[in-house]
């Protein structure tokens, strides 16, 4: 065996005991030596590269949080610092908000307003502590009573199937709660289909109380991954970057709320990193923060949402061809990078550097070397431990469900990177049978690169470095193979976001001041609308909507909603007259759009079947225009 075997601490070397044993239901996947092989050898090069290279690196400190401490910044990323504290008395948004949370995020809410409570209480903090029983008890008797568990299930299902809209109680959202336990029951399951409509953790908490060993036991030692998918919605499938900015604030929220629900009931432990400031770069390419080095590319390049350096570096491996053998896995001769590196942060942005001097292998060590050296991983200090941890949740359902809410809480920078990373590695497979590089290959020469990082890991020394290793090259295994599904956001959590919106919208309205401000929009529209309207078109009768196309036609468009009727139809409708400036757009270019009513702006998928979603959302106007990038 090979000596140069490492910790996530790069200073203590160590070398794996011969027949190192691991359980292999634990990493999930028979993962022999020989393809773990990879990924030692990796490590190795990153040790050899910090060796000649950065020898003044200083290491990331992760802070060890006082008692309560966690729980109470978890708070406020939650939205919810106006819980406690001096600004306690404001707390009508957060009842709104938590009026809408299911019964597992409200366990979750309950369990850190308790500990915070306690702390404040031992360390006789001045300002009020509310008591976590009032929180709930005042939103309970708040008229939304959504997930307080006190009428029965079975009539709020069925209220819930047969109701549309009846213009005075507007839409019944299905929400993660106690309903969802019928739900679950009538919904036929497949193992593969990803059941985005219950909330993950309520999922969990009914697999458990339902079939506790069962489904419990590690993923067994198949090799392949199961082909997971989502099943069609007719309201359409959210992604990340459909939605509203006031309405990603939310997603967050309740994203961090369910993840932390979900690791809660199944027993891991949700912990957020916090780093102690360090003193980094702040300019260059090579060890600059991803947020500085955005904001002096989009001087060049106005409105670019990944680094011009990492496009570029990819750009120059798939340039040369992605049939290469071992591309990724054999790396440049490290004077040679170091030489480049160099050479780069002097030419780069003045556009002199010769990319021709650039052999590919180079290109995909400097491309390692961006990740590696960026002064906070790519996955973020706050959650890289969460994103290593997903290797122990019990089934790799499971696994994929606290995927896509980390990815959801991912900052924006982070997140796009990641995902041009991600389509990059994709591509590579794409090319397997020339150059021999395997998802799985794949997985253990890029583990190392987004998951070691200096400064983590001194508290996992003790810890198999093997299952280490195994775990988290099937995390990235994960992340490849399920990228597309990773990028969406849970209709729950889409519901949820309508749902506050709308008890938001009741709340404002007693207003009586916003009462006058609707009024006099009201009649405003109105003037503006008559205005518009041919004689004959005095009202847009039940079921047709009308769609705007701004970028597209001067006039606006009534379409009657039929069963079948799709976002895509109506976008091509619109397309199909060749009026004005249409040429200009193409099909791909503009979407139909859902604005307001229970959600801030929507993109809608071609799929989308327009009847259902009206029914959803009665009030939204519908508009035709470019994504905005």
């Amino acid at each position: 065996r090979r000596s140069g075997q490492y910790t996530m601490n790069h200073d203590h070397s160590k070398k794996i005991p011969d027949g190192a044993s691991f359980d292999r239901s634990g990493s999930q996947d028979s993962l022999d030596e020989l393809s773990m092989d990879d990924y030692w050898k990796e490590l190795e090069n990153i040790h050899e590269t910090r060796g000649n290279n950065h020898e003044e690196r200083v290491a990331l400190v992760v802070k060890e949080p006082d008692e309560g401490e966690l729980e109470e910044e978890w708070l406020k990323e939650a939205g919810l610092s106006n819980l406690f504290g001096e600004s306690s008395g404001d707390s009508l948004e957060s009842v709104v908000f938590l009026s809408t949370l299911t019964r597992t995020q409200k366990a979750a809410v309950e369990k850190r307003i308790e500990t915070v409570t306690q702390t404040m209480r031992r360390k006789n903090k001045q300002h009020q502590i509310p008591d976590v029983r009032d929180i709930f008890r005042l939103q309970n008797d708040s008229k939304g009573k959504v997930c307080d568990g006190s009428e029965p299930s079975t009539v709020r299902t069925s209220e819930n199937k047969n109701e549309t809209h009846d213009g005075t109680k507007g839409p019944k959202f299905s929400l993660g709660t106690d309903e969802q336990k019928s739900l679950l029951e009538d919904m036929p399951s497949s193992d593969t289909d990803i059941n985005l409509e219950i909330s993950f953790a309520e999922q969990a908490a009914n697999l458990k109380d339902s079939s506790v060993g069962k489904m419990y036991k590690g993923g067994g030692g198949d090799t392949l991954l199961p082909n997971f998918r989502l099943p069609k919605d007719k309201t359409g499938t959210t992604k990340i970057g459909d939605l509203a900015p006031q309405d990603m604030k939310k997603v967050y929220s309740l994203a961090l709320i369910e993840l932390t629900a979900l690791y809660d009931i199944l027993g891991t432990e949700f912990k957020q990193q916090k780093a102690v400031k360090i003193k980094t770069k702040d300019s260059g390419l090579f060890g600059v923060p991803l947020s500085l080095l955005l904001e002096q590319d989009q001087k060049k390049v106005p409105g670019t949402k990944i680094p011009l350096i990492f496009q570029k570096l990819i750009a120059q491996i798939e340039e040369t061809t992605l049939e290469t053998e071992g591309l990724l896995r054999i790396p440049g001769v490290a004077t040679r990078v170091k030489g480049l590196c160099q050479e780069l942060e002097a030419k780069f942005y003045e556009g002199t550097f010769n990319w021709e001097n650039v052999k590919q292998h180079d290109a995909a060590s400097l491309l390692k070397l961006f990740i590696r050296e960026l002064p906070q991983p790519l996955l973020t200090v706050e959650y890289l431990k969460a994103f290593q941890d997903v290797q122990n949740l019990p089934t790799r359902k499971q696994q994929l469900q606290a995927l896509n809410l980390l990815v959801i809480l991912l900052p924006e920078a982070n997140r796009d990177t990641l995902k041009v990373l991600l389509e990059f590695l994709q591509r590579v497979i794409d090319h397997r049978d020339k150059n021999k590089m395997t998802l799985k290959n794949v997985a253990m020469v890029m583990a190392p690169n987004l998951f070691t990082f200096h400064g983590f890991g001194s508290k996992t020394i003790e810890q198999s470095e093997f299952v280490m290793a195994a775990g988290t090259a099937n995390v990235m295994r994960f992340m490849i193979q399920y990228q597309k599904l990773l990028w969406t956001i849970p209709k729950f959590i889409v519901n949820q976001v309508r749902k506050q919106n709308t008890e938001s919208q009741k709340k404002e309205k007693k207003d009586k001041a916003m009462k006058k401000l609707l009024k006099k929009m009201a009649y405003d529209r109105e003037k503006h609308e008559k205005q518009e309207k041919t004689p004959n078109d005095t009202d847009v009768p039940q079921g047709v909507i009308r769609v705007q196309a701004p970028h597209l036609s001067k006039v606006s468009m009534a379409i009657q909603l039929t069963e079948e009727l799709k976002a895509g139809d109506i976008v091509a409708r619109f397309l199909s007259q060749k009026s004005g400036n249409v040429q200009t757009l193409k099909k791909e270019e503009v979407f139909l759009y859902e604005i307001g009513g229970n959600i801030g702006e929507r993109c809608l998928d071609d799929d989308t079947y327009m009847k259902d979603l009206y029914q959803l959302n009665p009030n939204a106007e519908w508009v035709i225009k470019p994504k905005q990038s």
